[in-house]
This record gives C-alpha cells, structure tokens and sequence, in this order.
C-alpha cells in the first residue's frame, strides 16, 4: 500500500509499506477520508522527537477491511470512525477514567506517535471494539472525520472549562480545535462566549459558531478588551486552543478568582510555559488549570456523531481545501506554512 511518512525530522514523503494485519482484538481499515491537523507539522518539525518513516495522520474514517478473531461489534464493509486517539481500554490508567494517558503521559495517542498513522491506504487499529464507532446512515464522511479529533478536543475544552450554565468563557484562538471550543462552550449552556484571533475568516467563523463578540487581537488587548466587557470581573472560564505561552498567559490573566483554566493547546515548543504570578493571586486566587488530551473511544464517537446526525452541528465549515491522496505533500505544505487561508485541508481516497 502507498504510505505518506515522516522520513526523518523535517522531511516527508510517500513510502510503499504492507498492508497491516489485525492482531485477535484489532481491525484493519480501508481509508475513505481524512484531515491534516496542525499537530502533524509540529511532529514532522520534532516535538516529539525524532520518527524515521513513521506514517503520519491521526484523523480518518474508512471501510473495515479485517477484523481479528475476538472484534465482536465490528465486521468488514461497514463504514467507521476511528478516534485520534486509541487508548488501550484494559490499561490501570484507563480503568482510573484517564483513558487518554494509557501506557504513561498521553499514551493513548499512538497514530503517527508510537505506530503508523492514518495517511495510508490502510490503517491498523488497536482494541477495535473500544476504539471505533459506525458511522450512521445520512451523515457523510467529510463530516464524521471531524469527531475524530476537532470535535472530541474542542468539546473537551468546554467540558474541562466546568462552564455554569449562563456562564462566561473566552476562547483564545480560533483555528479549527478554538472554533470547535467555541460550538462546545455555547452546545454546553454559556452565556457569553468571547473568541479571541486576529484572521478575519476565523472571527467570522466563531460568531457562526456561536461567539457573542469576538476580539481582533490585531487591534486591541486581548486582556483589556475581556476585562471591558465583563466589567473588570474576567470570565469564568478561559480556554487555550493553541499551544502558545502568551495565550496562556492571557487566559490566566481574564479567568476571575475561582474560575478555570482549560488548556488544550499542543505546547510543542520552549522549555516551560509560564504563569503570570499577580494573575494568579501569588498562587493563591482558587484558580483552577485542566490539562487534557482528546478523549477516544467508542462511546465517546458514538455521542459526538450524534451530534452530526441530529444537525445540531456542521464541522465542514472548516473545510478550507480538498486533495486527492496522492496530493497529500501539497496539503501538507499548505497546512504547514499556513497558505490560502488554511483551516482543515480533507484528503479524499
């Protein structure tokens, strides 16, 4: 089968590898659709450190192609979603409730971390049963692989925010995980939700969204603009949606004394991110910071798909381009360097 690889740190390419075989509890997927996520350049940059031919990809959908001999739910020609992230569900980590981090710190991402990814023809799937949900009838595959990651983090931000209903939140970038925050904050009961970017189209995306205001961070202090509109008060909740310490900072600063934090920004580069020590109240203010990794699983898919079947939500929105598979390395590029207004570039096979 033909394989887009991360040859070595800052190289990619296509690669002919074997059509992988599922062990007893796995599956072996025939890929329809994916997406290229932000965090793909961040590995193939050395976040992770370095991968030789490691495929890359970690949000698709496809056909079962083979099961293993203990797959219960699953059987070949049905149409599925994989999550991002496969935890193996019989882990002490994932029996804790912290499925994500199975194996040790962010364990449960494997595809294009620890095992091949999902820009292949083919891609393997551990612990089918727990880590794929079909697809139902009437929702199209350019809409379900968006569950695979952009929903289930974005959502997952707004989950970890604690957010009241009627509450206050502010999002702090509006790429597609910040967008998807914005629809989660708003699907979850807030009150006011604020987006926070400087690209034109992602403002107008997250009003779409469900945004009440959105900041131009172009154009005015983020921090003091937040604090304007809630009369000095700041939000209950502040969610960083892009790995970059000074929006960390920021949302640290705007989250009033008792609120919280969520983080679900990739930090993939600098040593430490840093806390602003007067915001924080010395350490002392209850201001609370969640930490999370998207969640996977097949109950976990099965709800967000939902979500697509009863229209209560379009992803597609953030479909910026579309490539045929073997135009995957300009996709690639595209998303790398940010170029024609990028969001979520979908690669068709």
């Amino acid at each position: 089968m033909k394989a887009f690889v991360m040859r070595r740190i800052g190289e990619v390419g296509f690669l002919d590898k074997p059509i992988p075989k599922p062990g007893p509890l796995d599956a072996v997927i025939r890929t329809t659709a994916a997406l290229i996520c932000t965090s793909d350049v961040h590995t193939l940059h050395g976040a992770i450190g370095p991968r030789q031919d490691l495929t890359l990809g970690h949000e698709a959908v496809g056909v079962v192609q083979e099961v293993g001999s203990l797959v219960k739910e699953f059987r070949p020609g049905e149409r599925v979603l994989a999550g991002a992230i496969t935890p193996d569900w019989s882990d002490r980590a994932a029996q804790a409730g912290h499925s994500s981090q199975s194996g040790g710190a962010l364990g449960g991402w494997k595809f294009s971390n620890v095992k091949d990814g999902v820009f292949a023809e083919y891609f393997h799937v551990n612990d089918a049963d727990g880590n794929l949900a079909h697809i139902p009838d009437g929702v199209s595959d350019e809409k379900a692989v968006y569950c695979a990651d952009m929903m289930s983090t974005g959502f997952m931000a707004a989950e970890n925010a604690d957010l009241p209903i009627g509450g206050t939140v502010a999002v702090f970038a509006l790429g597609p995980v910040g967008l998807m925050a914005v629809a989660g904050a708003r699907l979850r009961g807030a009150g006011l939700v604020i987006g926070v970017d400087s690209v034109p189209r992602r403002l107008e995306l997250a009003k779409h969204y469900g945004a009440d205001i959105v900041v131009d961070m172009s154009q005015d202090d983020p921090v003091a603009r937040i604090l304007e509109i809630t009369g000095g008060e700041g939000v209950d909740a502040a969610i960083e949606a892009v790995g970059m310490d000074t929006a960390f900072q920021n949302a640290v600063r705007v989250t009033k004394p008792g609120g919280t934090i969520s983080n679900v920004g990739y930090h993939g580069s600098g040593e430490f991110v840093h806390i602003p020590r007067d915001a924080w109240g010395v350490g002392m203010a209850e201001k609370t910071i969640r930490t999370g990794l998207c969640p996977g699983g097949r109950l976990r898919m099965e709800r967000l798909l939902r979500i697509l079947q009863s229209g209560r939500l379009d992803p597609t929105r953030l479909t910026t381009h579309r490539f045929r598979f073997e135009e995957i390395e300009r996709a690639f590029e595209i998303m790398a360097k940010k170029l024609e207004g990028v969001l979520k570039p979908l690669i068709l096979f």
